[in-house]
């Protein structure tokens, strides 16, 4: 597999300033990049399943750009582990 297209519709995170969802998605985005280049997970995901739901556990999140970026990133590292071995 050489290239992954990933298409989310919609994201839905109440409470967020404009700014704060734009670092969302900029940290989602990043990270979720890394995470799809991960061979495991690029291996994984070669097979049709679907995955209604993932549950992330506990996210830490401190207001601002700053915060709001690492959660993003912390959104994609939990998609990449739903979606692995």
């Amino acid at each position: 597999m050489s290239r992954i297209e990933v298409h989310i519709d919609r994201i839905v995170i109440g409470g967020l300033e404009p700014a704060d969802q734009k670092a969302l998605l900029e940290g989602l985005r990043h990270e979720l990049s890394s995470v799809l280049s991960n061979p495991e997970v690029r291996a994984s995901i070669a097979r049709s399943r679907r995955t209604p739901v993932l549950r992330l556990g506990r996210t830490p999140w401190v207001p601002g750009p700053t915060g709001t970026r690492r959660l993003g990133s912390h959104i994609a590292r939990a998609i990449g582990k739903g979606m692995g071995p």
